[in-house]
């Protein structure tokens, strides 16, 4: 299929070697929890793709790392997963370390990660939107050299493969205020513990688990403070990491969506219009996201944008379902029944519909935000 092939492409120029390394490993295998997928990924760089060039990272931007990601997804799905969320938190830091708020350390955290190519899990609660991408997860308080930290992150991806643990967190200051902190948790503190959360076989490969954190130390050159409005409307570094999310997970799906649609175009019995019809689908959300990449390469961050990123996020995901439901009933029984790939890749499209916000959360802000309002989500 030509858009997956291109995508191959855009992978292999970040990427060189991953794609066919991960095509040798049986589906099966590379779905299961403690796989090569993320061993893998670490190898060859994956890391520092979206991390700027100037922070020592391949400098992938947003519409090249959907592409990476799609073609990732079509042969690893938890990897891309999981992925997805490392690479939505350094997209974070370093709109961050770009931003007037920068504290002056995020590049060398940045920096740290892409040369020493290490894995960030997101403890990020962006679930909640209407407080923001960044509202805290976790609780802590000031100390001397850093902060103390306690909560949990369930499901967080790469619990169990990753490095640093990426978080925000509420911290009570001597003065009673509370104030929002950004954290890199290294994975091997005192008082982090992973704990069985996952328990379905669909993903099982991300390591979706829970994260403990007991009186966790964090020092403070690990840590960065960001600014939350108090009029209900996130602001620009908030938005930015929501966008980035929404366009980053979705893409995932795409490449899920786009293996099993791959399949259909390698069938000689399927219609051109059945071929054709389900092709305009898939590509409808792969335009869909690309148009969200050019909102943050040209670097919108506003509401307006926001409200495109949801619209965009809703109208792909329509589409993936689509395209999926049209594919398995050309495909057939027969392939269902003998290709366990085909009710796998179904099944773990559909996980796209569960990830925040939810579709009936948001219609009232959408509504308001299509009227000529703001968008503000609650």
């Amino acid at each position: 299929m030509r858009s997956l092939d291109d995508a191959r492409d855009v992978c292999e120029i970040y990427l060189p070697g991953l794609y066919d390394e991960l095509d040798k490993v049986p589906l099966s295998e590379l779905e299961r929890p403690s796989n090569p997928g993320l061993d893998l990924f670490k190898q060859y760089g994956g890391s520092g793709l979206v991390i700027p060039e100037i922070y020592s990272g391949l400098g992938a931007g947003p519409i090249d790392a959907i592409h990476v990601m799609r073609a990732i997804a079509s042969r690893a799905p938890s990897l891309s997963v999981a992925t997805a969320m490392h690479h939505f938190s350094v997209a974070t830091l370093f709109t961050l370390a770009d931003s007037l708020r920068s504290s002056g350390t995020e590049w060398a955290m940045l920096m740290g990660i892409a040369e020493q190519n290490l894995l960030l899990s997101s403890g990020f609660a962006e679930g909640k939107p209407g407080q923001g991408i960044l509202s805290p997860s976790m609780q802590g308080r000031a100390v001397e050299g850093g902060y103390v930290i306690n909560g949990s992150k369930k499901p967080c991806s790469m619990s169990r493969s990753m490095d640093l643990l990426s978080a925000s967190t509420a911290v009570t200051t001597d003065s009673g205020d509370t104030e929002l902190v950004l954290l890199l948790v290294p994975a091997d503190s005192d008082g982090l513990s992973v704990h069985p959360f996952w328990g379905s076989s669909v993903l099982a490969g991300a390591e979706s688990d829970e994260v403990r954190l007991v009186d966790v130390f964090v020092d403070e050159r690990l840590a960065t403070r960001a600014e939350v409005t108090d009029s209900g409307e996130v602001d620009e570094l908030q938005t930015v990491g929501f966008m980035w999310f929404e366009m980053l997970i979705s893409a995932c799906y795409l490449g899920m969506a786009s293996g099993l649609v791959e399949r259909v175009f390698a069938n000689d019995r399927v219609s051109a219009e059945t071929r054709a019809t389900i092709g305009v689908r898939l590509e409808t959300a792969t335009l869909l996201l690309e148009r969200v990449g050019g909102l943050l390469a040209d670097g919108s961050g506003d509401g307006a944008a926001l409200s495109k990123a949801m619209i965009a996020r809703y109208g792909a995901q329509d589409a993936i379902n689509d395209a999926v439901g049209r594919a398995v009933e050309a495909l057939g029984g027969i392939s269902f029944i003998t290709d366990p790939a085909v009710a796998y890749l179904q099944s773990a499209t559909r996980c796209l519909n569960f990830h925040p916000p939810s579709r009936s959360s948001t219609y009232g802000a959408l509504a308001d935000s299509l009227g000529g309002g703001s968008l503000v989500l609650n």
